[in-house]
């Protein structure tokens, strides 16, 4: 007879993931830091969002980024040109960060000197999923383009993410989807979850998203 060893791989890598998770909070938050980790599908408009938000809060917050993605250097050359600190995260054939890659970013940070650190993830929608990056606040982007049924159809990214952002609104007719549908279906499936509507390209709704940003770095200082 065989005897069989269950060996809970997947359960065990994720206890470990959130401790460093939270041990990477703890740390941001005795340097007064607050972060907050964009997730989306590659195209989404992640990384042009990130260059916004860094334009709009530069010159109120003290601003660092990591860029995580299979290649880093791209969109991390594009962050670095508004003139802040950039960690570029190659993950090779990963397809998520982890709260262990982040730790390690930090050594690479003035900390005392940061008030937001803006983290970019791998582009897709179901990898991040169930990997506490140790942030403040996540966030999901996705776009028309995907198509108005995408939300429906990854719904575990949703529920556990603080702000969804359906972008590029302005080109829904033409691509035929509906804006109100995905918002609806992201309601749906967590519905303490706040959803903005933007064509980040045009500006339209990066102010919704600066308030979002502003409004967690308030609840957080109160919370100390």
């Amino acid at each position: 007879m065989h005897f069989v060893d269950v060996l809970n791989i997947g359960k065990d890598i994720i206890k470990a993931n959130n401790k460093n998770a939270d041990k990477n909070r703890k740390i941001l938050e005795d340097h007064g830091i607050v972060a907050f980790d964009f997730m989306g599908a590659i195209g989404s408009g992640k990384t042009l969002l990130i260059e916004k938000l860094i334009n709009e809060l530069k010159d109120e917050y003290k601003i660092a980024c990591i860029a995580g993605d299979v290649i880093a250097k791209y969109d991390a050359g594009r962050m670095e040109k508004h003139g802040v600190k950039v960690i570029p995260l190659n993950t090779g054939k990963e397809c998520h960060l982890d709260a262990h890659q982040i730790g390690h970013c930090f050594h690479d940070l003035d900390l005392d000197n940061l008030d937001i650190i803006f983290i970019e993830n791998v582009g897709n929608l179901i990898c991040p999923t169930d990997f506490d990056l140790g942030t403040h606040k996540r966030t999901v982007v996705v776009s028309v383009t995907e198509g108005d049924d995408t939300v429906e159809k990854h719904p575990e990214i949703f529920k556990t993410a603080n702000l969804t952002i359906i972008n590029k609104i302005d080109i829904s007719e033409a691509v035929g989807a509906d804006p109100q549908k995905m918002l609806n279906d992201a309601k749906k499936i967590n519905k303490d979850m706040e959803v903005l509507l933007t064509a980040i390209k045009h500006d339209n709704g990066v102010s919704d998203v600066v308030n979002f940003i502003k409004k967690t770095i308030e609840e957080v200082k109160a919370q100390k």
